[in-house]
């Protein structure tokens, strides 16, 4: 683990309200700050930052942590990479000798590794006739390649292998950069042959991974390297280390990263793409976030699959606060096509007119109906009414309603009436979908985090107090250890707690979220967070106090319940203990 001294230091230094306030929009609401959750869509501000604990908790969603926590979530960092990112904006320095440091070595031999994979991919290149070939049949140019860094995996087993165990590699950790298999026998090979080789980097500009492209007519078309210790394809977006530094206010999403390569050849340099899989969550914040607040244009293709896909993205983008719109290119063509037919001029003209979802939505329905017909305007004004009931803007829903209203030769009055009716129900089905989201966080029926407190609720919330008080009291703790130990914590993630607490303050130490984090994931930092949020119940000491013996109880009573089935099996010292337990129940209770 990193030393204690300097991550008291790292806390001293750094201020969680000026980490945040860059992301979110925070206004003061009594001691603490609160806006707009960046982790998930919301209206009502629900993310709360506490400046005296440089902590940060979401009522809405769970998400919650320090200062580490939050750069992890909003940079999709690992914890070291989040460190290091703090560390560098206070000017402090990372120890050598902290942490797990094997497993930083072993990322940074990844690092290297891929580094060298990337050179001798674009050396393989030049001796690849094929390759060459397939490159000026896209028409890309030789500073497009130099500036991208493609290259060529030779179509046999063992080359980039040869290559890397030259460089003093072990077959093993090639394995595990991705970049060779290991097959039944125990032999290894390389993971990529005979395809153009595109290098995936972070936004740091670090040779994560990368994606291969077949030449030939094999299956699969495209290739792209496994998840690895470096790498998740959920949470990198191809080019977005080059997008995120243009000024244009918008970022371009294509469907794969020739789309892209492309369009940068081109002059649109604020293409990205993700990686051979639907879009994500984490991507979707991602394009949020790195277009500045500007716009996100789909680019897919208008094929069934490209619309279905744009669908999601639609979806998910909105929920992640974007402004999306859609591109809708003639004749069908990719963006790639569009391009090297009508050139860029043309593409920029039809790219400022892209339309937005709203528009995007209702297209495709005007599509998918006859509208000539009276059968036909009926079931598209249907679908009319249907997307402009799940629009949150009134402004839209008026101006939209007016569009369809001329267009068909209905009233605009008669749609909006409909459009009303169906926005109640909608509004009543989010209301109720949002009040079982937020009982199943409250009940924990679907608690990832702690499942087992859906087994024992009263027991499991007795062990949050009990932490809660801990934490900010730690004078508690010889009180506390009189009466329970940690083995008499009912859930694991509750004990698991404990104990870090417990040995915090054993070593001297003051418990502080900063020194949880190398061992607890984002999502349990989150769940920590929540458990002390809690605080302003046990303001006083009297009421601690109390409360502190309430747990107790509650703990024990869960502890030391007997069913009846069951007493046969307990030996007799546990039985007295329980009899004890419920003696001193009932005096407590008068």
């Amino acid at each position: 683990m990193l030393p204690e001294r300097f991550l008291n230091d790292l806390k001293l230094k750094v201020d969680i309200e000026n980490i945040i306030s860059p992301y979110v929009n925070l206004k003061m609401r009594g001691s603490s700050l609160v806006g707009l959750c960046p982790f998930h869509s919301e209206k009502t501000p629900s993310f709360t930052v506490f400046p005296d604990t440089q902590s940060y908790y979401c009522f809405g969603c769970g998400a919650g942590g320090d200062a580490i926590t939050f750069v992890r979530q909003i940079e999709n960092l690992e914890y070291i990479e989040a460190v290091k990112f703090l560390a560098e904006k206070v000017g402090l320095t990372v120890p050598d000798e902290g942490g797990r440091r094997e497993e930083r070595i072993d990322r940074e031999r990844i690092y290297e590794m891929n580094r060298t994979a990337a050179r001798f991919f674009h050396e393989q290149l030049k001796r690849s006739g094929v390759a060459l070939q397939y490159l000026e049949k896209r028409q890309l140019a030789v500073k497009t390649v130099k500036r991208f860094g493609l290259g060529y995996a030779p179509d046999s087993w063992d080359s980039l292998l040869k290559e890397l165990r030259a460089k003093g590699y072990r077959d093993e950790e090639i394995r595990n950069a991705g970049l060779c298999v290991r097959n039944k026998n125990g032999h290894f090979y390389d993971y990529f042959r005979g395809r153009l080789m595109v290098p995936i980097l972070d936004v740091r500009g670090r040779v994560v991974a990368f994606g291969g492209r077949v030449l030939d007519d094999s299956q699969p078309k495209y290739l792209n390297s496994p998840d690895t210790p470096v790498f998740k394809k959920s949470n990198t977006l191809f080019n977005l280390n080059n997008a995120k530094s243009q000024s244009v206010g918008r970022l371009i999403l294509a469907e794969g990263y020739m789309d892209v390569i492309s369009m940068s050849q081109w002059g649109f340099t604020e293409a990205v793409a993700t990686l051979g899989t639907a879009i994500t969550d984490a991507q979707a914040r991602m394009l949020t976030r790195y277009s500045a607040g500007g716009e996100v244009v789909i680019a897919y293709d208008s094929d069934e699959a490209g619309q279905k896909a744009t669908n999601k993205a639609i979806t998910l983008l909105e929920a992640a606060g974007a402004k999306v719109r859609v591109l809708r290119l003639p004749d069908g063509k990719d963006p790639d096509e569009f391009l090297k037919k009508h050139g860029p001029e043309r593409f920029k003209l039809v790219l400022a007119g892209s339309g937005n979802q709203i528009e995007y939505k209702l297209a495709n329905a005007k599509a998918r109906h006859d509208v000539e017909s009276p059968d036909g305007k009926v079931s598209y004004l249907k679908d009319v009414v249907g997307i402009l009931a799940a629009t949150s803007n009134a402004i839209a829903r008026d101006v939209y309603a007016g569009r369809a209203a001329q267009e068909l030769g209905v009233s605009k009055e008669s749609i909006l009436q409909e459009v009303a009716r169906a926005r109640r129900a909608y509004e009543k089905r989010r209301r109720a979908e949002g009040v079982k989201a937020q009982s199943q966080r409250i009940f924990a029926v679907r608690d990832r985090i702690n499942p087992q407190k859906a087994e024992a609720i009263k027991a499991a919330r007795a062990e949050e107090g009990i932490l809660c008080i801990l934490f900010f009291s730690p004078e508690y703790l010889d009180y506390i250890e009189q009466h329970i130990s940690e083995a008499d914590f009912v859930t694991e993630f509750n004990r698991r707690i404990y104990h870090t607490i417990v040995e915090i303050i054993r070593e001297g130490g003051v418990p502080d979220m900063a020194l949880f984090g190398e061992e607890y994931s984002p999502e349990e930092m989150g769940a920590v967070a929540g458990i002390l949020a809690k605080r302003e119940l046990f303001v006083g000491a009297e009421e601690q106090r109390h409360a502190v013996d309430d747990f107790i109880a509650a703990i024990r009573d869960e502890k030391y319940a007997l069913q009846p089935k069951e007493a046969g099996t307990y030996a007799s010292e546990e039985i007295d203990s329980y009899l004890k337990n419920l003696s001193a129940k009932k005096k407590r209770n008068g």
